[in-house]
This record gives structure tokens, C-alpha cells and sequence, in this order.
């Protein structure tokens, strides 16, 4: 059972902070960038990460953050480490507000920048990016500050796993 804490718990923390790593970048990296660009660059380029970023190893770290901290805190709960359940059940909620945040406002926006066509095809890539880029980029950074919160907190629960169980 011991193992088993451990494992998820260290799964738990590595693929939040992948995720957290992921949107930070965008935050600080990506999107400063593509500000710069013109509309029909910057509609293209979301539209091909998109539909490039759901894929196998984005999946595993997105969904595998959430059945790898519930499993963590079930373990802790029912095992020797209990002290680090408060830090783990923290990182579990922040990572969900992550994941609520991401189905219910970036992931519908995704979807309508998608539904817009073909760069090539669209009429008003100025409106449609306006209708995108601004709202998009204030909620990643709400993913952002989210997902490593909830890696400071899985990798806090680490340290006190390994403290109550040493």
C-alpha cells in the first residue's frame, strides 16, 4: 500500500506539473508571441495547435493529473499517509478548478475558432480572433496560476508523505 502512495502520488505531481508547464508557456511564451502576428498567422497557428495538442501524451498528463491525485488522496486516506492528505486533496481541487476552467471556457472557445473555416476562407479574421484571443489568453493564465498551484501543493504532499512514511 506504501508503494502504491508513493507511485500515484509521484504520478500525480509529474503530470500536473507538465500541465502546469504547458500553460505557463503559453501564458509567457506562446501567446506574447503571436500578439505580434496578423490575424490570418495567429488564427492559423491556434487552429493547428488545436488540433495537434490532443493527443495521446497531452491526454495521459490532462486527464492522468485527476485519476492520479483522486487515487493518491483515496491511498492516503486509508493509509499511513494521512499527513499529507490535506496538501493532496488541495492539489486535487485546484487542478479540478484547471480542468472546469478548460472544459468550459477554453475548450468551447477552441471549438469556435475551429467552426470559423479555413483561414483562407474567413471573411473577418480581425473579428474572429477579437472574439478569441483576449478572453483565451485571461483564462490560460487562470490555468496557469491554477495548475502550479496544485503542483506546489502535490509536491508539498510529497515531502510530507515522505516525512510520515520514512
Amino acid at each position: 500500500m506504501r508503494l502504491a502512495q508513493q507511485v500515484s502520488l509521484i504520478a500525480a505531481t509529474v503530470t500536473t506539473g507538465l500541465m502546469a508547464g504547458l500553460f505557463a508557456a503559453f501564458a509567457y511564451a506562446v501567446m506574447p508571441a503571436l500578439r505580434a502576428a496578423d490575424d490570418r498567422t495567429f488564427v492559423d497557428v491556434m487552429q493547428r495547435i488545436n488540433v495537434t495538442i490532443v493527443n495521446g501524451w497531452f491526454m495521459l498528463s490532462f486527464l492522468g493529473a485527476v485519476v492520479f491525485a483522486a487515487g493518491s488522496a483515496v491511498l492516503a486516506w486509508r493509509g499511513a499517509g494521512r499527513p499529507a492528505l490535506p496538501w493532496i486533496i488541495c492539489g486535487l481541487a485546484l487542478y479540478l478548478v484547471m480542468f472546469v476552467v478548460t472544459m468550459a471556457v477554453n475548450v468551447p472557445l477552441n471549438d469556435t475558432l475551429a467552426a470559423a473555416g479555413e483561414p483562407d476562407r474567413i471573411a473577418d479574421l480581425a473579428a474572429v480572433r477579437e472574439r478569441f484571443e483576449a478572453t483565451w489568453v485571461s483564462w490560460n493564465i487562470v490555468r496557469a496560476l491554477t495548475s502550479t498551484a496544485a503542483f506546489g501543493c502535490l509536491s508539498w504532499a510529497l515531502v510530507v508523505l515522505g516525512r510520515s512514511t520514512g
